[in-house]
């Protein structure tokens, strides 16, 4: 399995990390970036082969994934379309690139779209993708097994992915606010700094896993630690009273019509 990166940064560095040795070797990962000092960076750190061009690997990779600027994508997809593969797959983590637009450089490919979250970077991420017209079962298998391999995946339509951009895209920068509210609260009780972080954070990873392991609505596993007159349901009663649900529900639809506006 050769697996090709158009464009270098922190998101294509993200996914190497995670899948290098695991889903496929660092010998057959290449990655082409336009800075020769990045290509020899990532080189160092994971042991790949990253060159300034494509020419060197575009014939023979497997999976192109284009993970360039959205300004940037129709001249890297212009530059790469008559050169890969007619069986290749063509993934893109491009923010607003749609499957029609892909399509248009690419007519013989399997094409799918993936919008992951931050999290892959520790392979927990969140990532959900849609297929394009010509998508082959084996191909989109093939895909959610290499996504899966930086946390969880899933299928979704592509008119879902606005959606999923405002909710798991940015879902990360929420928590991150929340873990650093909750530490803050967590001080003005008396706890260090450090202490209250980390109390923070694995309380919120272990509910997350709670739910995805047990399959339970959260609404009944916080029904579960929540005793008559405790103290649960008075630290809930003032979230209620604040209007941090209502927030949070705003934030995705936000997020979400924000992300409606940037398309290639």
């Amino acid at each position: 399995m050769k697996i090709g990166f158009i464009g270098g940064g922190a998101l294509t560095e993200a996914v190497v990390k995670g899948v290098v040795d695991k889903f496929t070797a660092a010998e057959d990962i290449y990655i082409s970036d336009h800075k020769q000092a990045r290509c020899e960076e990532l080189q160092q750190l994971y042991r790949v082969n990253a060159t300034v061009g494509v020419d060197s690997f575009i014939v023979d990779v497997d999976v192109l994934v284009i993970a360039v600027k959205p300004k940037d994508a129709e001249s890297a997809m212009k530059e790469v379309s008559s050169k890969v593969r007619a069986d290749a797959v063509i993934v893109s983590v491009v923010a607003g690139l749609s499957i029609e637009k892909i399509e248009q450089y690419f007519k013989t490919q399997t094409v799918i779209r993936v919008m992951p979250n931050v999290a892959i970077s520790v392979s927990e991420g969140m990532s959900a993708f849609a297929v394009g017209t010509k998508s082959k079962i084996s191909d989109v298998k093939l895909i959610s097994k290499l996504w899966q391999s930086l946390g969880r995946c899933i299928e979704v339509d592509e008119r879902l992915m606005d959606a999923v951009t405002g909710l798991s895209g940015s879902g990360s920068a929420y928590a991150f606010l929340i873990i650093d509210a909750l530490s803050d609260g967590g001080v003005a009780a008396g706890l260090p700094r450090a202490k209250a972080i980390e109390l923070a954070a694995q309380t919120l990873f272990g509910a997350a896993k709670m739910v995805l392991e047990s399959g339970v609505h959260p609404d009944v596993l916080r029904d579960k630690v929540t005793s008559p007159a405790g103290t649960t349901i008075e630290g809930i009663r003032v979230l209620e009273r604040s209007g941090v649900r209502s927030a949070l529900i705003e934030a995705v639809i936000a997020a979400t019509e924000r992300s409606k506006t940037f398309k290639i």
